[in-house]
């Protein structure tokens, strides 16, 4: 009988270990080749891991949020065989679990088609959970309803057991008043007011969001954050995107945005101010030749992701749309790979996505720099004419620069800010895309 080894696969370069978040198969599953066998997560994306054999599960070496090294055995595989094989050929510790299997494999059956009602929905709902929805006398429409906090929306245990808690939690609201005394017409009436007590909500933090806030406190404790601030005429970009954006949509099957004009010109002023491109090892100071932009990207769970886009500096407004649109797709869904979040030198923030007008970012270590974009708003504005200055409606928004003091003074820290300004004000409007 063939055992096959589950190994954590290289997850990319320089990547050693990850975390294990989600077995999706148990003891006693049978598991098809390619199919996906457990979650695991790296300091930065969460990743699907498949199974390279058809077999049965016959053993799990590590639980959940067991930290596990590249090329380790994390479960083992039974090729071919039932059951009662597999409980003569593997060793004692294995053959233990293997006696309950037959009872296992019957109660999944069981659980199978008890929830059958299940087969037409549109996401996936694993057999526990369905369990839990059928005991609970919840239906599939209803379950439509449940938000998901696992990988791709999934429903887990946890997001069912709340949403059962909360479903099924009906707090007394509303005021009593008590009547006034009937003996004694001068006695004030005295009015008694409850209130309903409805408690609290302790949530648990996110894996991704324990490591972003680790993060963030590491970087306040690590870098002299100080901010300088440049209002940007962006009028002639509006009126030329305007201009080019359904041309480029109809050709290239895509959206031209404003982050693809913002990360050139970021990059041309990390080319005009390469001590910018620096990250800090001690008393060290480390000039990158690669321009390296982070973009952070909002997921749909509320937390953040920042892929990168290598050599920005050398790709074109065209090239620069394609990578942009093709790692923030990616980053919503899931699908960027460890490599892409990793190596940037310089991170931009678009918090003008949010309505947000400026704001002091908080610099991603070892950089020692981040840019937040504010949002484009119509303002008047003082508009100097060869017949002299009149009042006019401009397109303008505010750049929000943080750097590390450390390394960064104000002068250079000022000076780049207001150059990524100028290269955004002397657009070129006859360019073609």
């Amino acid at each position: 009988m063939a055992r096959f080894e589950f190994k954590l696969p290289a997850m990319g370069e320089s990547v050693a270990e990850a975390t294990i978040t989600h077995w999706l198969k148990k003891v006693g599953d049978r598991v098809e080749a390619e199919e996906t066998i457990v979650e695991v997560a790296t300091d930065k994306v969460d990743s699907e891991v498949p199974c390279e054999v058809t077999g049965v599960v016959a053993e799990i070496l590590f639980d959940v949020d067991a930290v596990v090294q590249v090329g380790q055995v994390m479960a083992i595989i039974e090729t071919e065989g039932d059951s009662a094989v597999v409980a003569e050929e593997l060793p004692p510790t294995v053959a233990q679990v293997a006696e309950n299997l037959t009872a296992d494999i019957a109660a999944i059956k069981e659980t199978t088609l008890a929830v059958s009602d299940f087969s037409n929905a549109d996401r996936f709902y694993s057999p526990l959970v369905k369990s839990i929805a059928q005991k609970e006398g919840i239906g599939l429409e209803e379950m439509s309803r449940v938000k998901g906090t696992g990988l791709n929306n999934r429903v887990t245990k946890d997001d069912i057991l709340n949403y059962v808690a909360q479903r099924g939690n009906k707090a007394a609201a509303g005021t009593t008043l008590s009547a006034p005394p009937a003996s004694n017409t001068n006695t004030p009436t005295v009015v008694e007011r409850t209130y309903s007590q409805r408690g609290e909500e302790r949530i648990e933090m996110s894996r991704m969001g324990k490591l972003i806030a680790e993060h963030m406190s590491h970087s306040k404790h690590t870098s002299a954050h100080v901010q300088s601030f440049s209002e940007v005429d962006v009028t002639r970009i509006w009126q030329w995107r305007n201009k080019v954006k359904k041309a480029f949509e109809a050709r290239e099957g895509e959206k031209f945005t404003f982050t693809p004009i913002f990360m050139e010109a970021v990059a041309k002023a990390l080319v005009d101010f390469p001590l910018m491109n620096i990250s800090v090892e001690g008393n060290t100071i480390i000039k990158k030749k690669n321009i390296n932009i982070g973009m952070a990207t909002a997921l749909p769970d509320g937390n953040l992701i920042v892929p990168v886009i290598k050599n920005a500096d050398e790709l074109s407004l065209r090239g620069m749309t394609k990578v942009v649109n093709d790692l923030a797709n990616r980053a919503r869904l899931g699908q960027l790979k460890p490599d892409e979040v990793k190596d940037g030198t310089y991170t931009v923030t678009n918090i003008g996505s949010f309505g947000n007008v400026f704001g002091t970012p908080i610099i991603n270590q070892p950089q020692v720099g981040i840019l937040a974009i504010g949002a484009i708003r119509k303002v008047p504005a003082v508009i100097e004419t060869a017949e002299g200055d009149v009042i006019g409606i401009r397109y303008k928004m505010m750049l929000s620069h943080s750097y590390d003091h450390r390394v960064v003074n104000g002068a250079l820290g000022g000076m780049f800010v207001q150059r990524v300004a100028e290269y955004l004000e002397q657009w070129d409007v006859n360019r073609t895309l």
